[in-house]
């Protein structure tokens, strides 16, 4: 049978390219050779010296498994084995006589082997191409290379085979995994993504080949071009056709921390230098303009939250922080920017509005995270429109657009080529006190309006205008009465959401005699629809309700009739009639998760997996999904009713719209329920949906667990809060507590695991830690790997 094409080139590619035994001499390290991490920096060499592996102290006590340049005073790293997790001094790496290659820790514990069956190995060799080799009995070709397993840099005769992934590091000096990734994909197109940092897996794509379909491998020759081939060898697509003289030059090709794939030369002397500088000097990088690039919709991108991107001459980014804002971390300018001042109060009727100014950046844009988009206007009428909404703090103005800025913004950038400004709502230097226009009048003005009260009142032409004004108000109430008994209360128009009398409700829940619960802000009530077959119904009855006029009010209830999604509760009408405010939804037999979980007997565990489930489903739904996206504030289990087939359904998805934005659950000036609500609450940070990430890592400990977040625990006495309790049984490995005499939940003690590390990445402090709530259902259903969280409280609290 004749072979395929791009198999007989993959076959002469492995006789020609170095690492094979017949191409080149090598040095080999024979079983049961070892290297201890010391202070030595003990290693073994290739056979001209030029790259060595062994191990590089990266910091105090912590050792990195590497391959580097040897000959350089740099030692520049170009291969590592665990970056995310530095060894001991004191770790060994070791060809084992059985044919195993194992990095351990002091303790003899595993901390990295290479991702191959470890058995029949019969020698290793460190090549003068810098590649690795572990080599099979009887065989010339490798049983693992290194370059097979690229961290963030590919050398000369190097190829990137499609599945193969380059990660950049997450600093110069910090080999951990970063922010970008390089893809050679298996359909063809090699592909350069942000990731979902702190997780792995590919975020937003901001550059490609655009070669789907034909692109083979890329391949990097000794002659200094990086290209894309196809499968018969021919150049598809050029990355950097640079000619170079390979024995005069070092070369490298590293996609960076900061995005960029940069390709790199050092000459090997003095002679060979050419009048270059004995470093590495940058030959060719893409893409062209990394600021402008990066386009993300979810994530920080390249200089986190509320920061900006400056190309500089050298073509390298910087990230600063816009006029009254620092950095989270003063020690890495990627950590985003917070404010230096205490943000506008949304609890104020007026907002503070007086308090603050705005300050102004040319040529500066944050593309992304708009609220609003208004055309044509003024920059005056832009600025108003910022100052008076308390949950804006940025805009753009351009060419009679405006674009006020939901907060935080990310992806922005400096360009020269933006004809317009950004306008950063900063607070005013000595705004302490309150505008005086909000305050009680003065005695000068109160009696300027007596006097002129009194002038009126000795014409006659006042009394024609009360006389005018009083027939205006008679025919107007007329006409208002006429109008709404033509027309009572019709479906409204777009949605099969009707609008209901008061009466009609009150009829219909029996004078609101039977009540279902009650909060802060409302009474449910249950009723029954009397059509040609009676519906149940829950009626819930607003209390403390925004005084808003019937357009509003219905502008904002049509917005939540527009969501339909199996894991919401459904919106069935609503009542606006004078003072009444009320909306009306399915009823759910089942009643409250909190019910149903806190009661006996517990639910069985994969009742609560479905119920998990269905929440995050639902929650992902209303911040991404939904035509118009909603953060619920204040999600947990009394907000979680239970169908007759117990399918969880998130309730009060839309009051957060409805409610004033000063009304509390607790006696403190937030939203949500204590336990449950997220700690930029409490810190004058802006809320963004990550609290609602927070508040479902909550509820999923308790589905976990069957115990509230508050409530002493026999085998923890000195916990009482259970996200804390949680945190200790996982660091400590102890995580059948949390599931103690369930013995459904302990037979599946994997998923359990899982489930505790999702709950805790969505209870971080730092909400910019949190994943989406994308992202917690795609970990929960198994579509994404869950890494070990971090502790939850080391968010710096100084913010």
């Amino acid at each position: 049978m004749a072979l395929k094409l791009p198999y007989i080139i993959s076959f002469m590619l492995l006789l020609i390219f170095p690492f094979s035994a017949t191409a080149q001499t090598y040095r080999n390290i024979t079983l049961g050779s070892s290297l201890i991490a010391n202070g030595n920096n003990s290693s073994w060499v290739s056979p001209s010296g030029d790259f060595a592996f062994g191990f590089q102290q990266i910091v105090t006590g912590g050792y990195l498994l590497a391959i580097w340049f040897d000959k350089i005073p740099e030692k520049t790293i170009i291969w590592s084995a665990n970056g995310d997790s530095l060894a001991q001094e004191g770790s060994k790496i070791q060809l084992n006589t059985n044919g195993n290659f194992v990095l351990s820790d002091p303790k003899d514990q595993q901390i990295w082997a290479p991702s191959f069956a470890r058995t029949g190995v019969a020698y290793a060799s460190m090549l003068d191409t810098g590649n690795f080799v572990l080599v099979r009995n009887n065989s010339s070709l490798p049983l693992w290379q290194s370059f097979g397993e690229p961290t963030d840099t590919i050398l000369p005769t190097q190829v990137l085979s499609q599945g193969t992934t380059l990660v950049a590091r997450y600093a110069e000096a910090n080999y951990s995994g970063g922010r970008f990734t390089i893809n050679m994909q298996n359909d063809g197109n090699l592909v350069f993504y942000t990731t979902y940092f702190p997780f792995d897996g590919q975020n937003s794509d901001y550059w490609s080949t655009d070669t789907i379909g034909s692109g083979f491998q890329v391949i990097f020759n000794q002659s200094g071009a990086i290209y894309l081939a196809r499968s018969n060898g021919t150049v598809l697509y050029s990355i950097s056709s640079n000619s170079i003289s390979g024995n005069d030059v070092y070369q490298r090709a590293i996609l960076e921390h900061d995005g960029v794939l940069r390709q790199y030369v050092y000459p090997k002397s003095a002679n060979s230098a050419g009048g270059r500088p004995m470093k590495w000097s940058v030959l060719s990088f893409i893409p062209s303009n990394i600021c402008k690039s990066i386009n993300q919709k979810i994530g920080p991108g390249l200089c986190g939250y509320n920061s900006y991107c400056v190309l500089g001459n050298d073509q390298r980014p910087t990230c600063e922080c816009p006029s009254g804002y620092t950095f989270f971390d003063p020690n890495d300018n990627t950590s985003g920017c917070k404010p230096t001042f205490v943000p506008q109060n949304c609890g104020e009727e007026l907002h503070e509005t007086d308090l603050f100014e705005f300050a102004e950046m040319m040529n500066t844009d944050w593309p992304s995270n708009d609220r609003e988009a208004y055309q044509p206007v003024s920059e005056d009428w832009c600025r108003e429109v910022c100052l008076n909404d308390c949950f804006c703090s940025f805009a753009i103005f351009s060419n009679q657009n405006c674009w006020p800025k939901n907060y935080p913004v990310y992806n922005g950038r400096i360009d020269s080529g933006f004809a317009g400004k950004a306008l950063i709502k900063i607070r005013k230097d000595n705004s302490t006190k309150k505008s005086e226009n909000s305050g009680p009048k003065k005695k000068g003005d109160q009696t300027t309006l007596i006097i002129t009260g009194s002038v009126l009142l000795g014409s006659s032409v006042f009394l024609n205008l009360l006389l005018l004004l009083s027939v205006f108000l008679g025919i107007f109430h007329f006409s208002n009465r006429r109008r709404k008994t033509v027309q009572p209360f019709p479906v409204m128009p777009g949605i099969n959401l009707r609008s209901f009398s008061y009466k009609e409700l009150e009829k219909a829940t029996n004078g609101f005699k039977e009540e279902l619960g009650r909060g802060a802000f409302s009474t449910v009530y249950k009723g029954v629809l009397n059509y040609e077959d009676p519906q149940a119904v829950a009626v819930k009855r607003l209390d403390r309700m925004v005084r808003e006029g019937e357009t509003e009010f219905k502008a904002e209830v049509s917005s939540i009739g527009k969501t339909n999604h199996k894991n919401l509760a459904q919106l069935v009408g609503y009542c606006n009639e004078g003072l009444h405010r009320l909306l009306v939804y399915e009823f759910m037999s089942n009643g409250s998760l909190a019910t149903f979980l806190f009661e006996d007997p517990r639910p069985n565990w994969y009742q609560r997996i479905k119920i998990a489930f269905g929440t995050a489903r639902g929650i992902f739904y209303l911040h991404e999904e939904c035509s118009s996206p909603i953060i619920h504030c204040d999600i947990k289990p009394q907000n979680v009713l239970l169908d007759d087939l117990f399918t969880a359904r998130i309730s009060d998805f839309g009051l957060a719209k409805l409610l004033n934005r000063n009304q509390t659950r607790t006696t403190t000036a937030i939203r949500g329920t204590k336990g449950y609500v997220a700690p930029e609450w409490f810190k004058n940070m802006a809320i963004t949906a990550k609290v609602d990430v927070y508040s479902f890592g909550v509820l999923l400990l308790e589905l976990i667990c069957c115990r509230k977040n508050f409530e002493l625990n026999e085998n923890c006495e000195d916990e009482e809060i259970l996200v804390d309790w949680a945190w200790d049984c996982y660091k400590d490995g102890k995580l059948e507590l949390l599931v103690k005499n369930d013995e459904e939940a302990l037979g599946d003690m994997k998923r359990v695991e899982k489930f505790v590390m999702v709950a805790i990445w969505c209870i971080q402090e730092d909400p910019s830690l949190r994943p989406t709530m994308k992202k917690v259902t795609q970990m929960l259903e198994g579509a994404v790997e869950v890494s070990g969280p971090p502790d939850p409280s080391s968010f710096i609290s100084s913010i």
